[in-house]
């Protein structure tokens, strides 16, 4: 809560608004061409609103970030049991959450200056999976997870940008041709055999 105010009164409502545009505005002109100005005009705020909320464009710039971060590595969080679906829900868990949060992908992914820790996050996270996935799937074991892992974020950061957000792919047939890519017959692909 904000300075005191209620949940749902016009302040908290007014800081959402803030927060809606400057995604808006960010992820469609970057974080150098958006003003403050331009901001609490697209809000319809003044600029003592803004500095009631945020210290500075920066700050809520960060808090974006922040949000994006948190919300996505909360999906690796939500795991059910480790089998052989858990790869395949989680991509597509992964996929859904930038599918149904463009603009806040075009910031958190590829705009910040941190975008390379959130991947270098997402690698991690894919490696901690697929460390646990050579159970099923045998080829993990003759293969080095972080390789995989790093051209599977790849992919996805790519796929992404190029098919998911410009609306060419759907959710679920971009899960599939990237499982497709990485797993054929229920096995990973090797090129050594």
């Amino acid at each position: 809560m904000a300075r005191g105010r209620k949940v749902n009164s016009n302040g908290e409502r007014s800081k959402q608004l803030l927060r809606e545009k400057a995604i808006e505005l960010f992820a469609s002109n970057g974080y150098y061409q958006t003003k403050i100005s331009d901001i609490v005009k697209a809000a319809n705020v003044t600029q003592p609103t803004f500095y009631l909320y945020f210290d500075s464009k920066d700050s809520l710039f960060i808090d974006l970030n922040e949000q994006f971060q948190v919300d996505l590595f909360r999906l690796f969080e939500e795991q059910p049991g480790q089998n052989e679906a858990h790869f395949h829900q989680v991509i597509g868990n992964l996929l859904q959450y930038f599918s149904e949060n463009p603009l806040l992908t075009k910031i958190g992914l590829y705009q910040s200056e941190g975008s390379y820790l959130v991947k270098e996050r997402l690698v991690e996270k894919f490696e901690y999976i697929l460390e646990k996935q050579k159970q099923y799937f045998s080829k993990l074991e003759q293969m080095d997870i972080h390789i995989v892992s790093q051209s599977l974020v790849g992919s996805i950061e790519r796929l992404t940008f190029t098919l998911l957000l410009t609306n060419k792919k759907t959710v679920d047939q971009l899960t599939e041709e990237l499982l497709s890519i990485y797993f054929v017959k229920d096995e990973l692909l090797s090129y050594a055999t």
